[in-house]
């Protein structure tokens, strides 16, 4: 297996488990906050913000054409240093967040199974404290996944929700 394909199959890996606890959770339930501090709608549309950085703009620099694909109001609504507010009405709806994790994942697969290994080594478009080739962004953006998977597997449970496994 070539160094991509391990780090798409993690990729897609954190975000089959991502993707199980966000189907598991009822939407109704997404912008409630028991712990005071965040709720799974954030989450999942920090996400897709955070894949868009890690496995698009930092490897590849920005497009004009991403505005499409994710808004520069969602990327700076649920961006680092966001907080997350509880009242639906401030946040997109949990379709249109859904939809956006889901697009953002899709594009990184499609653009990032192009890339060759010899790639992997070329320093990112944006510097960032935690790596500083192509390959630790990829390797990160699913660690940072799964950082966030378990957030919302302990919010699941807040919710009432009974463990996957």
């Amino acid at each position: 297996m070539s160094q991509i394909e391990s780090l798409l199959a993690e990729l897609r890996s954190a975000r089959h488990y991502t993707v199980e606890l966000i189907d598991s959770t009822n939407t109704a339930d997404w912008f409630r906050m028991p712990a005071k501090v965040t709720h799974v709608g954030w989450q999942v549309a920090h996400l897709a913000v955070a894949q868009y950085h890690l496995c698009l703009a930092r490897i590849r620099g920005r497009s004009a054409a991403d505005d499409a694909l994710i808004s520069p109001e969602i990327l700076a609504h649920f961006g680092k240093g966001s907080v997350p507010n509880a009242d639906a009405a401030t946040n997109p709806s949990t379709d249109e967040i859904r939809a956006i994790f889901d697009r953002v994942h899709n594009q990184a697969l499609r653009e990032l199974a192009q890339l060759g290994d010899a790639t992997l080594d070329e320093p990112v478009a944006e510097p960032h404290p935690r790596f500083t080739t192509k390959a630790g962004a990829l390797a990160w953006a699913a660690q940072h996944e799964r950082i966030h998977a378990g957030q919302i597997a302990l919010l699941r449970r807040e919710l009432g929700a009974e463990p996957l496994r």
